[in-house]
């Protein structure tokens, strides 16, 4: 009898062991493909920013902004004897 329990719970225990292990690797394709969307998706921002970074450096160059200045608004420097420094102090700092 316990020969008969062994062979019956033998059949029964490898059909579900490769249930489990095609389960497994079905779970893990899928695993698999997310992953490779999600390091796509990051290259594309990783690029996306490095663009982003390289127009800022262009837009905030010191050349550009003084050119804007004198070109577009009028601008022009001035000499270190047009300028006034003004000195703010708090209370009690005389």
């Amino acid at each position: 009898m316990k020969r008969y329990l062994l062979v019956y719970f033998t059949a029964l225990t490898i059909p579900a062991l490769l249930a489990l292990v095609s389960w497994q690797s079905v779970r893990y394709m899928d695993l698999e493909q997310k992953t490779a969307a999600l390091e796509s998706g990051q290259e594309e921002w990783v690029e996306s920013n490095n663009r982003l970074i390289a127009v800022i450096a262009m837009l905030s160059s010191s050349e550009r902004i003084e050119r804007i200045a004198q070109d577009q608004l009028g601008l022009s420097r001035v000499g270190p004897e047009n300028v006034l420094q003004i000195k703010i102090v708090g209370e009690g700092e005389f």
